[in-house]
């Protein structure tokens, strides 16, 4: 099952192009934070409403293969996010390699739609 992270469309292109991906979650980078907040499918439209709501900035939802995180030697623990709820965190920066999909990603009349 993938792991996702909304990201910012202009940070992720940047990363691309530097060959990692930095940012921990809205204002906070790995290095602030110790990891990369990532999610589950079922979880993401809920951190998106908690995290991005007010965000006027373009957003993609990067799907990352874990595996291939894991193959590259990086850690994804399975951490509570503070709500009881266990979310993926990386702890590492993304490398582009590992993203199988970078999905245009708004809302729509409140909801997330990616």
């Amino acid at each position: 099952m993938p792991v996702l992270h909304i990201a910012h469309r202009s940070d992720w292109e940047s990363a691309v192009l530097s060959g990692a991906y930095e940012t921990s979650t809205r204002g906070l980078s790995l290095a602030d934070q110790g990891f990369i907040h990532a999610s589950h499918p079922h979880q993401v439209s809920r951190v998106a409403a908690r995290v991005h709501s007010d965000d006027p900035e373009d957003l993609v939802v990067l799907v990352i293969d874990p595996s291939a995180v894991r193959a590259d030697g990086v850690e994804i623990r399975e951490e509570d996010g503070g709500s009881g709820e266990l979310f993926p965190h990386i702890y590492g920066p993304i490398r582009p390699a590992w993203v199988v999909e970078a999905r245009p990603a708004r809302f729509e009349d409140g909801d997330f739609a990616w």
